[in-house]
Order: C-alpha cells, then structure tokens, then sequence
C-alpha cells in the first residue's frame, strides 16, 4: 500500500503514515478524527492582491493603502514573483481556471507592469486554456491605449467600480471619480474587452429609492455581462463606522432591493448569488469557485488562500502591510500565519459560502469538498427545513425565498 502523507503544518516536513499497519479499529477512529479523506481536490484559483489606491474611501475595509508617496511598482511585481515562487509546492501539478487581480486600485498599474506580472503567472503556472482573468478597475484611473494593452496582456473580464452615476452620492462616498467620468469608463471598457462586470451600491447616503432605480437602469442601458449589486454597509474600522452618515432605513432599502431585484430580472440577468446577477452564462467563474468551496492561492499584501490537500485543508494569511510584505517575501517569509481548518469548522465554512448560491448546491458535493458525510450536518439541515429557510431532496440543498432573505440566521445555524 502506498503511505498516506500527512501534512502537520505548511512550514513543517510530513511524515508518512501506512495505514495498512495500523490495526482496524485505530485506524477507523484515526479517520474519524484525524485526517481528512478527500476524493479529489477541487478547483484552484489565483487571486493577486494589488494594496494601492488612489484615495482610501470612507466605508472600504479592504487591505487598501493611499499612494500619497507613490510606490515602487517593479519592486512589488518582484515580490509578487517570489511569493508565487515560493508557494508553488503548495500546488505542483494543478491547474488555474481564474485568476483574480484585486485591490487596491491594480489599474493603477502601468501597462508594461501588467504585462510583465502576466508573463511571470504564465511562466510559473499552468493556465487552463479557458481560464477567467480578471482585474478591477475604478473610473478615474482609466487611460484608452493602458486598457487596450492590458487586454492585449491576457485580461479578458473588467470588474468595473461604478458604485453609482450620481455625481452627488459619489462624492458623498469619497469616490474620485463623477457620473460622467463612470460613463467614460464603461465606455472605453466596451471597446477593449467583451466581459465586464459593474459594481453598484445601493442604500447610500440620503438615497432615494428613484436615484437608486435610475442607477440600475443607466447600468443596464449599457448592457453589462456582469452585475454585482451591493447594500452600503458600515464596517467596522471605517470611517463610516466612526461618523456614520444618514442612509436609509430597512424598510425603504428592502424597497430598494426588491426593485432592484424585479429590475434586474425584467432584464433578462440570473441572480445566481445574493449580489450577484449576470447574463445566462456570464457567471463570475473566479466567485463560483469561492463559493463552491473551491481552493484558491491568494499572493499580494494581505491575500488569503485556500488550499487542500488529500488529507487536510488549510487557510493562510499574507503580511498586510505592503513594506514589510515585501522584505519579508525576500527572506522567504512571506506567510504571516497558516492554520488547518479542522473537522469541526469545515460544515459551517462550507455552508456559509455554498448558502450564497441561490440554487444551493448538490449534496454530493458537501462530501467531496470536505471530505465529511452529509449527517455531520443532518441535525442543523432538519431544523432549517423546519423553519422553512432550507429546501433539500436527495440532489440538491438550497436555501428557500425565506432563508436568501435571512440568510445569515441560515448561515449560523450550522456553526
């Protein structure tokens, strides 16, 4: 029998155990207990953290820092080479279906930079030939001949940060751009790429529900692939959190909501997720992995990753802060923590993604992302189904029109 390896921590060497010499009983509570079983490894994604932005919004509580002194571009693109480098026998032999390229603001990046940090992924990584690359942009950073070239350089979807053509609730949101110039940008993104996404937010600050229906509908006029369609909420450590505004009560942004909804589905755009609506077969692969439990190597200043292995999942943590991410990636420290999601917390990291899929998910798959039986979650899955927020038959679990509206009572109740 070949050994079963299993890995104690990332940083530390495995030891092989053979199963075939340890006694039945021990090993049936060794499985039970201790290592994972997974049939298969699921789908892997890139995600690259880009930390800069032009100007840190009041309710943003992203890994985001202000270019104030500019910042050293091709020093970074290093970093981001090295860390890769070293991550990679974490995934030898895997291939990437989508890679991600957030922030920050990564369009502030210059065109030669963009080319240069997507021939170091393709030269390290095995792309699939079909994969999803994404990059966010925010209007006010866009140039026609960088865009045109990052589109040359292997981007083939814009995620796009609208947030609203109202030039009074953009500055409100401390955006630096205005309706006109969020116009341009869509533009110029319909010229060079065949995919984008729009992020809008609603319940914004003294928003009334016709300025957040004439949002939605400048949106559409303008036929997007992609909508992700975001209630404002006040995060902790923002400073929105520390002087909050005036924004809407419950009730007129659950009249917002539902409008936005009816809209959206007028339109001809599947709700697929609980901010997300997109044209049949437009649907953000990268985010579907997330939610599906798939893995992801997140590289960059603050990126998280998700990684499996046939007997244990673990979660890592990059250095935030982009300076001393970036001396410590040169000594080879470039995790700031790692972790092994034990047997206890997979059913609600499972369920407090694969919940935001409005058809839920097959039940077969609980098991193969997780490596756990389906009963580990039987007494949480009755009880929903009595409360009515959970629908389930022997293919699919998904949550009912009740438990999308309370989802995170859905969410809880398997923690």
């Amino acid at each position: 029998m070949i050994p079963i390896k299993l890995i104690s921590s990332v940083t530390s060497e495995s030891s092989p155990i053979d199963l075939s010499e340890i006694p039945a009983q021990v090993k049936e509570q060794f499985l039970r207990t201790g290592a994972l079983s997974l049939s298969s490894l699921p789908p892997l994604a890139l995600y690259i953290h880009f930390p800069w932005c032009v100007k840190k919004c009041p309710y943003c509580d992203f890994n985001s820092h202000e270019a104030n002194q500019g910042f050293d571009e091709f020093a970074y693109l290093a970093a981001l080479r090295q860390d890769l480098e070293q991550a990679l026998p974490l995934i030898w032999g895997r291939k990437i279906y989508s890679v991600f390229i957030g922030g920050g603001t990564p369009s502030l990046m210059s065109a030669k930079g963009l080319d240069q940090l997507m021939s170091d992924v393709r030269s390290l990584l095995q792309l699939d030939g079909a994969a999803e690359v994404t990059m966010e942009a925010n209007p006010g950073t866009f140039e026609v001949e960088k865009f045109r070239q990052f589109s040359e350089s292997g981007i083939n979807r814009l995620s796009i940060g609208i947030q609203s053509f109202n030039s009074t609730h953009l500055a409100k949101l401390g955006r630096i751009h205005n309706g006109d110039e969020a116009r341009r940008a869509i533009e110029i993104a319909q010229k060079n790429f065949e995919n984008f996404n729009l992020d809008l937010m609603f319940a914004l600050p003294s928003q009334t529900l016709q300025e957040a229906q004439q949002d939605l509908q400048t949106a559409l006029s303008f036929s997007p692939q992609h909508l992700s369609l975001y209630h404002l909420t006040l995060e902790p450590n923002t400073l929105f959190a520390k002087y909050p505004p005036t924004i809407p009560d419950d009730d007129l942004s659950a009249e917002m909501q539902d409008c936005i909804h009816e809209g959206m589905q007028q339109a001809g755009y599947v709700h697929y997720e609980v901010s997300a609506y997109a044209k049949e077969g437009r649907q953000s692969r990268h985010n579907l992995n997330y939610w599906n439990f798939g893995d992801y190597l997140g590289i960059g200043a603050g990126a998280h990753s998700k990684i499996s292995f046939p007997h244990q999942i673990v979660r890592q943590l990059r250095h935030k802060q982009p300076k001393t991410y970036m001396d410590k990636v040169a000594v080879g420290l470039h995790i700031q923590s790692s972790q092994e999601i034990t047997r206890a917390e997979l059913p609600f990291e499972f369920m407090l993604n694969a919940l935001r899929l409005n058809q839920g998910f097959d039940a077969a798959l609980f098991f193969e992302r997780t490596g756990l039986l389906l009963n580990a979650i039987e007494k949480p899955l009755q009880e929903a189904e009595q409360r009515g927020l959970l629908y389930r038959d022997h293919v699919r679990i998904q949550p009912s029109d009740l438990g999308k509206r309370f989802l995170n009572d859905l969410q809880q109740m398997f923690l």
